[in-house]
């Protein structure tokens, strides 16, 4: 085959040095020609496919290459203990029934006094006896309820019920009575050690607002349910707080400076957390959210980089468009008729004009 006739042959048949086909280097390829070509390599190539929940198996080992995580429940609540009304009767009542027992004791011993003797019939001293068994149980059981609180009872390690009655009250002495606060309270916390999504140390202060809504189950189902809420709170701050960053420094991602979904988060879980022993948390928000005080220079540098590099960003991109609309303006109204190299120029002499102009201070105009 002669010179001329190689040089003849299609250009699809030249090859390079290396063996690529000329040709293939600039081939764009059109993914709607043969949209179900290898369809394994794309994984969303079947998007109604069900994914595998299970991870895949690490080859090193053997095993999965990430932990199952499972859904956290919150501990159960005992069903059986609730609270309920508690036996308790107005206290002038109580007062009525012990001056009755009076009166009456009274009235045998006036009786019994023309007969001018210590020695009574048997009847007169077990009504005797009586009386005064009823003005002690009746005084002895008198109590001042309190607004804002209430009483719990036992009899013998058994629940008998709680009062939440106001004012002078009788309730039975010969059961057990325990006093709770029922009011809206509200606690906040030492700065509490915590990690964000980064794995930075954070100190966080959060201010919780709760009540004792379930009197037996507050008492009884928990040895302490004040320092029970203390160490959720210190527990659900590390799991929500883990969540996200403290700051988005790369992009505008959702962080912790959030508060408001911070803390409804952490209102939720702590709620959670909370209501199996009678606790209701009303709000949990995140007072302060700082670094630690190890890391605080270095995050502090670090916020300082990111809003200078996002002010010099705002100012280029304004300078750029300021700088686009004097050269279309003056283009297009005909005021000056400018080649490639002398539009660059004028670019280059504009754009450093602008940006000096807005990075400084403006000068002033002298005349």
């Amino acid at each position: 085959m002669t010179e001329l006739q190689k040089r003849a042959l299609p250009v699809r048949t030249r090859r390079h040095s290396d063996g690529i086909p000329m040709n293939d280097l600039f081939r764009t390829t059109n993914p709607t020609k043969n949209p179900t070509k290898n369809p394994t390599k794309d994984p969303t190539a079947n998007p109604t496919r069900p994914q595998s929940t299970n991870p895949a198996p690490d080859r090193a080992t053997g095993g999965p290459a990430a932990p199952v995580t499972l859904p956290r429940r919150p501990p159960p609540a005992e069903p059986d203990l609730t609270e309920r009304p508690g036996p308790a009767v107005p206290g002038w009542v109580a007062v009525l029934t012990g001056l009755t027992a009076l009166t009456g004791a009274a009235a045998a011993l006036w009786r019994a006094r023309p007969l001018r003797t210590v020695e009574l019939p048997p009847w007169q001293w077990a009504a005797l006896a009586c009386c005064a068994v009823v003005a002690v149980v009746s005084f002895g059981g008198l109590t001042r309820g309190r607004t804002g609180s209430a009483w719990v009872l036992s009899l013998f390690g058994r629940y008998r019920g709680s009062v939440r009655r106001t004012g002078l009250v009788w309730i039975s002495p010969f059961v057990l009575r325990r006093r709770i606060d029922v009011r809206l309270r509200h606690w906040r916390s030492e700065p509490i050690a915590v990690v964000d999504a980064e794995g930075s140390a954070l100190r966080v202060v959060v201010l919780v607002v709760w009540s004792v809504r379930d009197t037996a189950r507050a008492l009884l189902a928990v040895d302490d349910h004040l320092g029970y809420l203390r160490e959720q709170v210190e527990a659900a701050s590390a799991r929500v707080l883990s969540q996200l960053p403290a700051d988005a420094f790369r992009g505008d991602a959702p962080t912790l400076r959030d508060a408001e979904a911070v803390g409804d988060a952490l209102t939720r879980m702590l709620a959670a957390e909370c209501r199996p022993v009678g606790i209701a948390v009303f709000s949990a928000q995140p007072t302060r959210i700082e670094y630690a005080p190890e890391v605080a220079a270095a995050m502090r540098r670090r916020q300082i980089a990111v809003l200078d590099a996002k002010h010099r960003d705002s100012v280029l991109t304004g300078v750029i468009d300021a700088v686009d609309d004097t050269v279309t303006r003056l283009t297009t109204r005909g005021l000056v008729e400018l080649d490639d190299f002398e539009r660059q120029a004028l670019v280059k002499d504009l754009t450093v004009a602008f940006y000096t102009r807005s990075g400084g201070p403006a000068e002033p105009n002298q005349e």
